[in-house]
C-alpha cells in the first residue's frame, strides 16, 4: 500500500471522471424520455461535462500548484460526488445540464492534478510504470464507458450511472488523504484568474459556436459571432498571460517544440480516438437494432487493447524516446479511423472490429506517453501547469471533435439522402431527410418513421448513415494521421538547463529526457 497506495488513489479518481465522459452515450434515449429532452438537450448532456473540464483545467492546475495538489484534488471530488448525485436526481433537462456542468467542473479540478500527484511520489522506473498504469485507466475509462453504461441503464436504470460515483468517490477521498502526501508548485505565487476567465470564455465559446455549426451551418451569423468572441477571448488570454506575474499558462513553455507537439498531440488523438464513439454507438442501435448493453459490447475490442498495451508498455518501453511511442501510436489510431470507413448499407458491426483493435492499440501508447512527455516537457515545477495543459487539450478536443464530427455525419445524411431523392415517390425524400437531421441520437431514429413495408426507405436510411460513419472515420482518421506527424516532427530529446524554478519539493532540478 505505501508504495502503490497513491497510484491506486489517482487511478480511483481518474477512471471515475473519464468515465463519465463517455458513459452517458448509450443511455440517452432513455434520458430523452423519461425527462422529456430534446435533441439539443441531450446533446449538451455530453459536450458540457467535457467542456467544464476543458475550460477549467488549466486554472485548476494553476490554483493546484499554489493551494495543493492533494488539498484540490480532494476538494474536486467532493463537488464531483455531489453533482453525480443531483444528475442521479434531477426532474428535468435543464437540471440535468446543469449538474453535468458542475460535475465537470470538479472533474477538472480532480484531472488537473493527477500527474503532478504521480510525478511528485514516482520517480524513474516506477514513475515509467505508475504512467503507464494511468494510462490504461484513462484510456480504458473513455473507451469502456458506453459498455458499463449499457449494463448500468438495461440493469437499474440511467440514473445509476450517477449514482454509483458516491461510493467510489468516498473510497477515493479515503484512500487519498491516506497514502498521498500533499504538494505544491513553487512558493509565492498567485492563482492566475484573468487568465482563468479568460481561457473559459474562449473554450466555451469555441465549443458552442462548434455544436451551432451542425443545426444552423458554419457560415451563420450566430456561428461566425461566437466564434469571433471565442478569437478575441484567446487573443485577450495571451495579452494577459504575457503581462501576468504569475501567468496561468508561460507562454514561453509553448515555444518548446517538445511541449507543443505533446499538446497537439493530445488535441489531435481525442478526436481520432474518441470523437466517433457516440455515433458509432447510435448507428450499432439505431440502425442495427442492438440494445445499449448489445451495442456497447462491439466496442470493447477498443477498450481491452488498450488497457492491455498501456499497462504492458509502461514496462516494455521505458527509455523508448516518447517521439517514437506517442507518434506511432497515432498513426495507428489514425489507421484504424480509415479501417472503419468500410460501412455500406448491408454492413453489421463485425466490419468495426479491425478498426477498433488498431484504435485501442494506438491508445494504449498514446495515453501514459502523453502523460509523460508532458511531465518531461518542462520544469519540476511547472509539472501542474503542464498536467493542467495536456489534459485540457484532450477535453477540448473530445469536445469540439465531437461536435465536428457531429456536423459531418448530418451533412453527409443530408447529402447522400438528397442525391437519391428522385427514386422516392412524393415527399418521401423529404421525410426522410428530416428524420436525419431532426433526430441524430434518437434509438428511433429509424423504427418511428418507417415500417416493415419501406425496405427501400430502409435502405435509403442504412446507406445514408454508412456513409456518413464512413465520413466521420476518414476524418478522425486523418486527425490521428495529422498529430501523429506533428509529433514525429516536434518531440526531441532534450536537457534543459536549470531555472529559478529548478527546484520542486525539495529536489533538485532533473534531466528531462523525452522518454515514456
Amino acid at each position: 500500500m505505501r508504495i502503490w497506495g497513491p497510484l491506486t488513489a489517482v487511478c480511483l479518481g481518474t477512471f471515475m471522471l473519464l468515465l463519465d465522459v463517455s458513459i452517458v452515450v448509450v443511455a440517452l434515449p432513455d434520458m430523452a424520455r423519461t425527462l422529456h429532452a430534446s435533441l439539443s438537450d441531450l446533446q449538451w448532456v455530453i459536450d458540457v461535462y467535457a467542456l467544464a473540464l476543458a475550460a477549467l483545467l488549466l486554472g485548476a492546475g494553476a490554483a493546484a500548484d499554489v493551494l495543493g495538489r492533494r488539498r484540490v484534488h480532494v476538494a474536486g471530488t467532493v463537488v464531483f460526488a455531489l453533482a453525480s448525485l443531483g444528475c442521479g436526481l434531477a426532474s428535468n433537462a435543464g437540471l440535468l445540464v446543469a449538474a453535468r456542468a458542475v460535475q465537470g467542473m470538479g472533474a477538472a479540478a480532480m484531472f488537473a492534478t493527477t500527474l503532478p500527484l504521480l510525478g511528485t511520489v514516482y520517480q524513474g522506473k516506477q514513475r515509467s510504470v505508475a504512467l503507464g498504469m494511468w494510462g490504461a485507466v484513462s484510456g480504458g475509462a473513455a473507451a469502456v464507458g458506453p459498455v458499463i453504461g449499457g449494463l448500468l441503464t438495461e440493469g437499474p436504470g440511467w440514473r445509476w450511472i450517477f449514482f454509483v460515483n458516491l461510493p467510489v468517490s468516498v473510497a477515493s477521498v479515503w484512500l487519498t488523504l491516506r497514502v498521498v502526501p500533499e504538494s505544491k508548485g513553487a512558493p509565492g505565487r498567485r492563482v492566475d484568474w484573468a487568465g482563468t476567465a479568460a481561457f473559459a470564455c474562449f473554450a466555451g465559446a469555441a465549443t458552442y459556436a462548434t455544436v451551432r455549426a451542425g443545426d444552423v451551418g458554419w457560415t451563420s451569423a450566430s456561428t461566425l459571432g461566437a466564434y469571433g468572441v471565442a478569437v478575441l477571448s484567446l487573443l485577450v488570454f495571451a495579452v494577459v498571460e504575457q503581462r501576468a506575474a504569475h501567468p496561468l499558462l508561460d507562454m514561453a513553455l509553448l515555444r518548446r517544440p517538445a511541449l507543443a507537439g505533446v499538446l497537439l498531440g493530445a488535441f489531435g488523438f481525442s478526436i481520432a480516438a474518441f470523437g466517433a464513439v457516440p455515433y458509432l454507438s447510435i448507428w450499432l442501435q439505431t440502425v442495427l437494432g442492438m440494445s445499449p448493453l448489445r451495442g456497447s459490447l462491439v466496442l470493447l475490442p477498443l477498450a481491452g487493447t488498450s488497457f492491455v498495451v498501456a499497462a504492458v508498455g509502461g514496462r516494455l518501453l521505458h527509455g523508448v524516446p516518447a517521439r517514437f511511442v506517442i507518434g506511432g501510436g497515432l498513426l495507428l489510431v489514425g489507421i484504424g479511423g480509415f479501417c472503419m470507413a468500410v460501412l455500406d448499407a448491408g454492413s453489421g458491426w463485425p466490419a468495426l472490429i479491425p478498426g477498433l483493435a488498431l484504435v485501442g492499440v494506438g491508445t494504449g501508447l498514446v495515453s501514459p506517453g502523453l502523460g509523460g512527455a508532458a511531465l518531461a516537457a518542462v520544469p519540476p515545477a511547472r509539472t501542474g501547469m503542464a498536467g493542467g495543459a495536456v489534459n485540457t487539450f484532450r477535453q477540448l478536443g473530445y469536445a469540439l471533435g465531437v461536435a465536428v464530427l457531429g456536423t459531418v455525419l448530418t451533412s453527409r445524411m443530408r447529402d447522400t439522402l438528397g442525391a437519391a431523392a428522385h427514386t422516392v415517390a412524393g415527399g418521401g425524400a423529404g421525410s426522410l431527410r428530416d428524420t436525419a437531421s431532426e433526430h441524430m441520437g434518437s434509438t428511433h431514429m429509424v423504427s418511428e418513421h418507417m415500417g416493415s413495408d419501406h425496405t427501400a426507405l430502409d435502405h435509403m436510411v442504412r446507406a445514408a448513415f454508412a456513409s456518413g460513419l464512413n465520413m466521420v472515420a476518414v476524418v478522425a482518421g486523418t486527425a490521428g494521421i495529422v498529430a501523429g506527424v506533428l509529433v514525429l516532427a516536434l518531440v526531441r530529446a532534450r536537457r534543459e538547463q536549470p531555472t529559478e524554478d529548478s527546484r520542486d519539493l525539495g529536489r533538485e532540478h532533473m534531466p528531462v529526457a523525452e522518454t515514456v
